[in-house]
């Protein structure tokens, strides 16, 4: 985008001349492509490695003895030490601290296992370390009770085995109860896709991102071709454009990497937090509607008018809603919604316009329901 397209979008301008490239220059890192995804039962039979019969016989077995666990939670009270589904999903296994509790769970239709240390001691003993967290050198990276195991188990490095035998020691864990086991996991945080939120294009632009669908999220098409990378607002390598329509429609979506989780919410910015989307019915001229971006924040209006074709200097784009709402550079690709932030509608994505948020301006939508058809996307909504 030139330097005089971003003066243009600086200064009040006649609605003839409108631009549409509201993405501002910046520096991005790149991303790896995700594989595409599939509904739920299919990706449940590949990542478990199941036929279609094997995994409808897992799911129901696994409901039958979700009904038995909790049965026998509530029986035995803090006589149940723990429970799990032995390998083929088939059975309950319970463990119990007491011989006697062994007919009830027979009863139940679940298979006992008699261990050595109850639920109060292993809760004690992760307390404990819970309490010394702070004291945890780096090198131990998660403790947690392994029912299976009947023992708290410390996570760390291979070199640094020694070291987490010393914390849990020092921490107060009962004698016997702690076990420690070399890994080569290295935990990190992971991020939310959020509307309204910075995303860098490329190493080169920034835009905001519109709404989270189930992969990824959608945004302007002009911020980005089908192939460009994208970093997430902190600058985290986040996805990839799969889809891309600029001029003729501003449109395009991202898939994201396993790092970022899409998040039916709209960042409110100063407005008072995320607004979550319950859906996306499309409302009449003269509703009140709000934009959320990352150059300006949260900012409302009304719709004027739908169906509205606009002469950009890059080409004509139509099919625009027409709205009294601010934006600026960097806007681009956010999220406009219904003004109502208990039931907040999906309504577009920002496409261009002209003025600003100090003097007022009007500013043009890609309808969201577009988008989604296009590309076979599904809107994710909070509820």
């Amino acid at each position: 985008m030139s330097r005089r397209l971003l003066r243009l979008l600086s200064v009040a301008v006649p609605t003839a001349a409108l631009v549409a490239a509201m993405a501002i220059p910046a520096t991005a890192g790149s991303v790896t492509p995700e594989t595409p995804g599939t509904d739920m039962f299919t990706a449940y039979q590949r990542d478990l490695g199941l036929t279609a019969e094997q995994a409808r016989a897992r799911l129901a077995g696994e409901q039958r003895a979700i009904a038995a666990d909790q049965r026998l939670r509530a029986e035995l009270g803090n006589r149940f030490v723990g429970s799990w589904l032995t390998d083929d999903g088939s059975r309950l296994v319970v463990a119990v601290a007491d011989e006697a509790d062994a007919d009830a769970v027979r009863a139940a239709g679940a298979v006992p296992t008699v261990v050595a240390h109850d639920k109060a001691t292993l809760d004690a003993a992760k307390a404990a370390l819970d309490r010394n967290a702070e004291t945890a050198p780096e090198s131990v990276v998660s403790w947690y009770v392994d029912e299976q195991a009947n023992a708290l188990v410390v996570l760390a490095h291979g070199y640094a085995v020694g070291a987490a035998e010393r914390f849990a020691a020092d921490s107060g864990a009962p004698a016997g109860t702690v076990r420690i086991e070399a890994t080569a996991e290295r935990p990190r945080p992971l991020y939310d896709v959020r509307g309204g939120d910075a995303y860098y294009i490329d190493n080169r632009t920034r835009c905001s991102i519109g709404f989270s669908v189930q992969g990824g999220f959608v945004t302007a098409g002009h911020c980005g071709r089908v192939g460009s990378t994208t970093a997430g607002y902190n600058r985290a390598t986040q996805g990839t454009f799969q889809g891309s329509s600029f001029p003729g429609n501003d449109y395009g979506w991202v898939r994201v990497n396993s790092n970022w989780t899409p998040q039916p919410v709209v960042n409110g910015y100063r407005s008072g937090g995320n607004v979550q989307v319950r859906g996306a019915t499309e409302a009449p001229v003269n509703a009140s509607v709000c934009r959320s971006g990352s150059t300006t924040g949260w900012h409302c209006g009304r719709i004027t008018a739908r169906n509205a074709t606009v002469t950009y200097p890059q080409g004509r784009v139509s099919g625009l809603i027409r709205t009294t709402v601010c934006a600026e550079p960097g806007d681009s690709g956010g999220s406009l919604v219904t003004a109502d932030r208990n039931n907040a509608h999906a309504q577009g994505v920002t496409s261009g316009g002209s003025g600003n948020c100090r003097s007022g301006g009007t500013t043009y939508f890609q309808p969201v329901g577009e988008i989604l058809s296009r590309y076979n996307l599904r809107l994710l909504t909070a509820g």
